[in-house]
């Protein structure tokens, strides 16, 4: 079997989550990582919106397109 070596950021992670010891603090964790990441997307699309690399106009263009894949 092949060991797994884990960066600073996953020891870290695993150490904390080792304290967890209910469900309802897994739940608030769940929580507040889902809004780090929720975060974190609003922060790059602001910075794309500002970069005009993201516009109303490609808003719209997505809108309008049709993305399904076909089937027969």
């Amino acid at each position: 079997m092949e060991a797994i070596a884990f960066n600073p950021a996953q020891m870290h992670m695993l150490s904390m989550l080792s304290r967890i010891k209910s469900e309802q603090a897994l739940e608030q964790l769940k929580e507040q990582l889902a809004e780090f990441y929720a975060r974190m997307v609003d922060e790059e699309m602001e910075e794309l919106w500002n970069s005009d690399k993201w516009n109303e106009k490609k808003l719209q263009e997505l809108k309008e397109s049709h993305l399904r894949t076909p089937y027969k």
